[in-house]
């Protein structure tokens, strides 16, 4: 293993799915998902890959591990951790978001913006794919941050919580151990949040910011794709879109992760099919009676469980899944 690959995040799990069959093919990691082709970063530097017959570019993510010849990508390694939601609209698509993350950064705002249950939401995809969560919280330096961090350390049970000014350069700092050399950062987040402000002061690489709008303190979109760039120390980061839509499927082991207290609750109650509503010998409806357990996080909880399992099994109902293309026209650079 090069130090160039290794920097770029190659490791074992990786270098383990290698045969001898692939001994022409050189690993190449995934940096831009285009309409036709696909951007990669390999040992020799960028490359522009077509791709096979058969594999749509919306079953690429950024951050794939990929064997190329240098001119097509012939194989898709297996992930480590892939961050995936539904699709916004009607359809039963999936739309990979990022690919071997090793940590995913949820960026949310100290005013308006903020909201409990889209932490959940970002909380169970991050742990369904695989990722550990922290929870950034910006506009710090605006108002007393302790009521957020106290709302957010609940909703991250344990998991890192920091709250800071996007716009300092020295913001910066504080996420540096999460990209640093072979280190991968994804960034999630609504628009207007400072997502775009933090990466740039991670990447060094000046972007686009919205205007924030008074009614609900959210913004315009400014980040219109993903890409994998480098970060000033030494890792990697993968910026995305601010999400309108958050819709779960699939994704029962993530949600059991983030209300790991409600789960366990639940192995107590008297009967294994409890609803936690008007059943007797509930074990959690007892524990928000007795003060242990916030109502509303209880109802959260029957929420996310209620709507992952309507959209999975529309998934299993529907058709065969197609994976969402990637949005935007293709860009060459």
């Amino acid at each position: 293993m090069t130090a160039i690959l290794a920097g770029l995040g190659w490791s074992a799990p990786f270098r383990d799915q290698i045969t001898p069959d692939d001994s022409l093919l050189r690993p190449a990691r995934i940096a831009a998902v285009h309409r036709d082709r696909v951007d990669a970063l390999g040992e020799d530097g960028p490359l522009s890959l077509t791709l096979p017959p058969g594999l749509m570019t919306g079953a690429v993510a950024v951050g794939d591990w990929v064997l190329t010849d240098g001119t097509v990508l012939h194989r898709l390694l297996d992930r480590k951790s892939l961050l995936t939601r539904r699709a916004a609209g009607k359809g039963a698509n999936r739309q990979l978001i990022a690919a071997n993350l090793d940590r995913l950064a949820i960026i949310t705002s100290c005013n308006a913006e903020f909201n409990v249950a889209r932490l959940d939401r970002y909380i169970a995809l991050a742990h369904a794919g695989g990722i550990a969560p922290a929870i950034i919280l910006t506009r710090a330096d605006l108002t007393d941050p302790a009521p957020y961090i106290a709302h957010a350390e609940r909703a991250a049970r344990g998991g890192p919580v920091l709250a800071l000014d996007s716009r300092d350069p020295a913001a910066a700092k504080a996420l540096a151990p999460w990209c640093g050399p072979g280190q991968t950062l994804g960034l999630v987040g609504s628009s207007g949040v400072g997502k775009s402000t933090l990466a740039g002061s991670l990447t060094g690489i000046e972007q686009k910011t919205g205007p924030i709008r008074a009614a609900d303190a959210r913004g315009r979109h400014t980040t219109s794709a993903r890409f994998l760039i480098r970060t000033l120390f030494g890792g990697w980061l993968i910026d995305t879109p601010g999400m309108r839509e958050l819709r779960l499927a699939e994704a029962a082991a993530g949600i059991g992760a983030t209300f790991d207290d409600l789960d366990a609750l639940a192995l107590t109650c008297r009967f294994t099919n409890c609803g936690h509503d008007s059943e007797p010998g509930c074990a959690v409806r007892a524990a928000v009676s007795a003060g242990i357990v916030e109502p509303d996080r209880l109802h959260r909880w029957r929420k996310l469980i209620a709507e992952d399992r309507h959209e999975t099994r529309s998934r299993s109902f529907g058709k065969t899944e197609k994976v969402a293309a990637p949005p935007g026209k293709g860009r060459r650079h």
